[in-house]
């Protein structure tokens, strides 16, 4: 294939297809058969129009006939057996050997790497934020700790030590509150492990606490063990499931789906596979002005909420080299914790 050297194509991120001058599929680089999660092998000598959309098919007829170039923006395309669908820019060009190369751009993934990046840029500025704040609270939180108890020890009416152990009881729960928000300051104890056997951690737990909701589980059994820290797996998976269970009506439903996902790319990094937890709950649904933010400590959608729970566990996943990424609508939320199979960066 002198126009397109497979050497050259099977690197790179954008997708490519070749078809001959009969508009028989020929090639497809490692970019395109996860576009449309099929083999070269299963296309090869097949035309274009069995498994490619009309408008492209047509328009690459007439590519054949003026040899001029073609490009579409913001193309929506079914992929998958028409299981779901990627919007892209495509562009057409005339290949040297009177076949056609096509071009496939996934802007879908372009957007998700914009979005996990800020992610990441903003679960970092949280942690240093938080830093911060818990050094500036902590001193001088200590300091009225130790006088309220130098107090106690001198008031010999005992109606008055009541206002001083308020006032220590008030001052560990604030204490408890700045640590709850620096997360775990143990580093990731990483070994092999089942996701499965994460996923059922959690449920075992969220099903004695709520006994009310179903639970229900669709698991991925052929997927392969990963290298992580188990105990901070589950707890950022039981804060979400947690969060799901208190959204939903007292007869709702949260399904834990497993699966895994290839070539992804998590903020500057691309991991060749990672193993994907979807926490899927049919409640009301994250307003749209939230989900960008349901993320920063403090920050809440639940009366009551301490608005720690998903900031700690993005942490959690962070330390993993992984993430958190949130889809809401009415009736359909969904929390993926994506965790990449190989080690860890910081490991």
């Amino acid at each position: 294939m002198a126009a397109v050297p497979a050497e050259i194509t099977e690197a790179l991120s954008t997708a490519i297809v070749v078809v001959d001058a009969d508009l028989r599929t020929r090639y497809l680089n490692p970019a395109a058969e996860d576009l449309f999660a099929v083999s070269t092998r299963a296309l090869a000598g097949r035309p274009a129009a069995d498994w490619l959309p009309a408008v492209i098919v047509e328009r690459a007829t007439a590519t054949l006939a003026d040899g001029r170039p073609w490009t579409a923006r913001e193309l929506p395309l079914a992929v998958a057996g028409g299981s779901h669908g990627v919007t892209v820019d495509v562009t057409l060009s005339p290949a040297g050997d009177g076949g056609i190369v096509f071009e496939f751009s996934a802007l879908d993934r372009h957007l998700r790497i914009s979005r996990e990046e800020q992610l990441h840029s903003q679960d970092a500025a949280s942690r240093a934020l938080v830093r911060g704040l818990a050094h500036e609270i902590k001193n001088p939180l200590g300091g009225l700790r130790g006088a309220a108890q130098l107090l106690d020890r001198r008031l010999g009416d005992a109606a008055l030590r009541e206002y001083t152990s308020v006032i220590i009881a008030e001052a560990d729960r604030l204490g408890a509150l700045v640590d709850a928000m620096l997360g775990p300051n143990r580093p990731p104890q990483h070994r092999e492990v089942n996701i499965h056997e994460i996923t059922e951690r959690v449920a075992t737990l969220v099903e004695g606490e709520y006994p009310s909701r179903t639970l229900r589980r669709s698991y991925d059994p052929s997927l392969p063990s990963l290298h992580a820290d188990p105990d901070q797996l589950v707890q950022a998976l039981l804060n979400l499931v947690r969060n799901a269970a208190q959204a939903i009506e007292p007869d709702g439903t949260v399904t834990l789906r497993t699966y895994v996902d290839s070539q992804v790319t998590v903020g500057r990094v691309r991991h060749r596979q990672v193993i994907c937890v979807d926490v899927i709950d049919d409640g009301p649904g994250v307003a749209p002005d939230m989900v960008e933010r349901i993320f920063l400590p403090l920050v809440s959608t639940r009366d009551g909420g301490s608005g720690l729970g998903l900031s700690i566990a993005q942490g959690l996943l962070t330390r993993h080299g992984g993430l958190i990424e949130c889809v809401s609508e009415p009736g359909r939320t969904v929390f993926t914790m994506v965790v990449p199979r190989g080690k860890a960066a910081d490991e």
